[in-house]
């Protein structure tokens, strides 16, 4: 379940509102009718009607409440607890694919960003510059192998996992393709998550860093919009930096806007095209991946 979008399947079982997998968990009886019907706001048409955000103020502001996320059936003390309970077994996934992949000396990167932004292209303009080096990398989409079979094309060891009306990788998904990669020693690990900008801020993966990627052709106000994920990154890539004169494109506000959401990020410029900016991705993976070694 993903508390962040409310793409979950809630059921009554007991007189209460879980999810589909606890009602078998605790093995009760379970029907997917909400527990009770949520107040109802009147609107000028009268044969519509609209739930009431559960905040006052601006009824259509749905982040507010304490969960950060409004789901009909559920308050937000029970929207934290599910949540709660979730994260809490992935993390535990997660730490323990960081436990695996620090013993190796693996750094792991999760690249995280909307979709079209050009994770895989600058995935494979990365391996072509890092040559011989050892590395692999775990793909993530809804549907197809696409961005796998264009790693794999590069020579590099690619996994796709397909995640079908999921949004995100979660560090269980990844665990399974670490298994199956067994990544060696001292290596990169490239993550593509799902091209989305909200769910995947939320899940560890046992990644040593998130990197957001945001080309100049989506809007300086990326930042603030979806501020989770770039609080959650260490390393924002502003891509496709030679399209920044044909679209207006505001650098120093994408920087800035940036900084407003999380102080400590990493700003880097580039353009897979050009190869403008790629020395210093290139760079900052090899002092990262010494770190790591060290």
């Amino acid at each position: 379940m993903c508390t962040v979008c409310g793409c979950s399947d809630l059921v009554t079982a007991d007189g209460k509102v879980m999810t589909h997998d606890e009602a078998h968990r605790l093995g009760l009886a379970h029907s997917h009718a909400p527990a009770f019907q949520p107040e109802a706001v009147s609107l000028p048409f009268p044969h519509v009607q609209a739930t009431a955000a559960p905040h006052h103020g601006n009824r259509h502001h749905y982040g507010t409440g304490p969960a950060g996320v409004s789901v009909p059936g559920m308050s937000q003390a029970r929207l934290i607890e599910v949540e709660t309970s979730i994260l809490a077994k992935n993390d535990a996934i997660a730490a323990a694919n960081r436990r695996v992949l620090k013993a190796l000396g693996v750094l792991a990167l999760n690249l995280v960003s909307s979709p079209g932004s050009g994770k895989t292209t600058l995935l494979c303009r990365t391996i072509e510059e890092l040559g011989d080096v050892p590395l692999a990398v775990i793909e993530g989409d809804q549907q197809t192998s696409a961005d796998a079979d264009r790693i794999r094309a590069t020579g590099a060891r690619a996994i796709q996992i397909n995640t079908g009306k999921g949004c995100h990788l979660d560090a269980q998904m990844v665990g399974h393709a670490i298994d199956d990669l067994r990544p060696r020693p001292n290596s990169y690990l490239f993550i593509e998550n799902v091209g989305n900008l909200v769910c995947p801020a939320a899940f560890d993966l046992g990644e040593d860093a998130k990197v957001a990627i945001l080309s100049v052709t989506e809007g300086e106000d990326k930042p603030l919009k979806y501020p989770d994920m770039f609080t959650a990154a260490q390393l924002a890539i502003l891509t496709k930096l030679d399209l920044a004169p044909h679209c207006d494109a505001d650098l120093a506000a994408y920087e800035a806007n940036l900084r407003r959401v999380n102080p400590a990020i990493h700003v880097l410029r580039l353009s897979t095209r050009s190869g403008e900016g790629m020395q210093d991705w290139l760079d900052w993976l090899r002092a990262r991946l010494a770190e790591k070694a060290a």
